[in-house]
């Protein structure tokens, strides 16, 4: 007895492509149905668009440095100011959303991939296995994520790539828990039963039959860690501990203006407002995710 299937509607076969199809179009026709969700989407969107095509976009070269125009405020040439030492805070702003946008994805696909292996291992073959992960995770948890992250940082030095191992080192037990839970609660069902008493193998009872049957909390928790992700990672830039300079990115940008933030307050602001709208276009779009992919939602 295999996994149960989505009841076909007549005229319309409900397997292979088809099937997929369907699911995706009912996807969306719940999270259109969210507005705020669609809102998060469209914030999110935005942004990758706007760091893909930031080389198109920008009206200057982001690290280019005229001291002469310096702390300029909004103008017809620098279209959001310049900052203390006279670079285009609007060109730094497209290019900041690439190191951003980067480390949050990179950093939350490292994690989802270490912590999901870790999360199935321990929830399929429990007893000594699933007590030395958990216990591992709890000791990580008992951490809060932005000082596990400055430790690590400490210790591998201040670069984008150990700004994304530090961050992604964190999410790993999160992602382990969720997905033992729901591995847990998949392989107590009668199919699975099924299927191992035909002679699969665990590789693919867990890869083919288990793993798909969890991917709904593994995308919604992936969707909102990376919110966290660019915030820690901001944190961390803001603190000194992140991109080097003269490399653009919002949290370095954030820490540089904060001297002036009295003289050009604009030095601050756009950044700020940058981190806290991509921020909150994840949140409601991984709110509305978890709605959408939630089975007891009949809406």
């Amino acid at each position: 007895m295999d996994q149960p299937q989505l009841q076909s509607t007549p005229g319309i076969p409900i397997n292979g492509q088809n099937s997929k199809s369907l699911r995706w179009k009912a996807l969306y026709k719940k999270l259109a149905k969210n507005k705020a969700a669609m809102v998060g989407g469209y914030i999110v969107v935005f942004f990758v668009l706007l760091a893909i095509f930031a080389p198109l976009l920008a009206t200057h070269n982001p690290n280019d440095m005229v001291v002469m125009n310096k702390l300029q405020s909004p103008s017809a040439e620098h279209w959001l100011g310049t900052d203390d030492v006279g670079r285009d805070i609007y060109s730094r702003l497209l290019y900041g959303a690439r190191v951003s946008l980067t480390v949050g994805f990179l950093s939350t696909l490292i994690g989802a991939i270490a912590g999901v292996t870790l999360g199935i291992v321990a929830g399929y073959y429990g007893r000594w296995i699933d007590s030395f992960i958990m216990r591992l995770c709890d000791v990580l948890l008992a951490f809060p994520g932005i000082l596990l992250a400055l430790a690590i940082v400490s210790i591998l030095g201040a670069s984008t790539i150990n700004v994304i191992f530090a961050v992604a080192f964190f999410a790993i037990p999160t992602f382990a828990r969720i997905v033992r839970g729901s591995t847990l609660s998949i392989k107590k069902l009668e199919f699975i039963d099924a299927i191992r008493a035909m002679g699969s193998s665990d590789f693919r009872i867990i890869f083919k039959h288990i793993l798909p049957n969890i991917l709904s909390p593994i995308i919604v928790q992936a969707t909102l860690y990376i919110a966290s992700a660019i915030i820690t990672a901001s944190a961390l830039s803001f603190l000194g501990l992140g991109t080097k300079p003269p490399t653009a990115e919002w949290g370095a940008m954030l820490s540089a203006g904060r001297h002036y933030i009295s003289q050009a307050p604009h030095i601050t602001l756009f950044p700020g407002i940058a981190i806290l709208l991509v921020v909150v276009g994840f949140n409601l779009f991984g709110d509305g995710l978890r709605d959408a992919l939630d089975p007891k939602t009949k809406k």
